[in-house]
């Protein structure tokens, strides 16, 4: 059943199955299948339900992967532990929204579409406990610096949050959590590309898609990553 069919908001429906939920969700992984991002122009292949998604995920609801975290292993992420890494997570709910470009001008008149975030109190903890030791705060993609720039108070400390978030990002920002981060190469005229120029200036990160180009990385989802210091 269609119950709204926008141009802007796009089409929501209703399914009516009789049956529980978990087997309503058997039957759309059964009918469904992972939702690649427009630009990668191949068919999806059974080995995109592994790879479209990071190790650590845990909460159903977003309509795409965090893309940086696609790097990290087991292996990785355990090494990165042994060297007195620190790890905390938090949730943000990607939407379709996320792959809008910009398409005006002036960019405070851009809407986000709202995403629903979560940090708890033992990962907000962690987090402010790195920030008070003077400890390099990195955020692993601009989902994850969206969440802790809607969530950071005025005293630079972040609090638990349930909620939703609006919050676009773009020069110029002062950011008030994290000091580095780790990111895909983006498409031009998105918001993520916006706040990375936010993140690192303008001119650096034109440099950097640059020496990208040249050097032919991969670019969006399944591409390289650089990391901003």
């Amino acid at each position: 059943e269609v119950i709204d069919n926008t141009t802007s908001r796009g089409r929501t429906l209703r399914f009516l199955f009789d049956g529980s939920y978990e087997e309503f969700r058997a039957k759309l992984k059964e009918l469904g299948e992972t939702p690649l991002p427009k630009y990668i122009k191949r068919d999806v292949e059974p080995e995109d339900a592994e790879r479209y998604q990071t190790i650590y995920a845990k909460v159903e609801g977003a309509v795409a992967a965090p893309t940086a975290g696609l790097h990290f292993s087991k292996h990785l992420m355990k090494r990165l532990e042994i060297k007195g890494i620190n790890f905390a997570e938090v949730t943000l709910h990607v939407g379709l929204g996320t792959f809008n470009p910009i398409e005006v001008e002036d960019l405070s008149k851009h809407k986000m579409e709202s995403e629903e975030i979560f940090i708890d109190e033992k990962n907000a903890q962690i987090i402010n406990n790195a920030v008070d030791a003077h400890r390099r705060v990195c955020a692993v993609g601009t989902t994850t610096m969206r969440t802790l720039e809607t969530s950071v108070s005025s005293n630079k400390k972040i609090s638990a949050f349930h909620g939703w978030t609006n919050k676009f990002i773009y020069p110029p920002h002062d950011f008030g959590v994290a000091n580095c981060m780790i990111t895909n190469f983006h498409t031009p005229k998105s918001t993520l590309i916006m706040m990375i120029a936010a993140f690192a200036g303008r001119d650096f990160v034109m440099h950097a898609y640059e020496e990208a180009v040249k050097e032919k990385y991969k670019f969006y989802s399944y591409g390289d990553a650089m990391l901003i210091l």
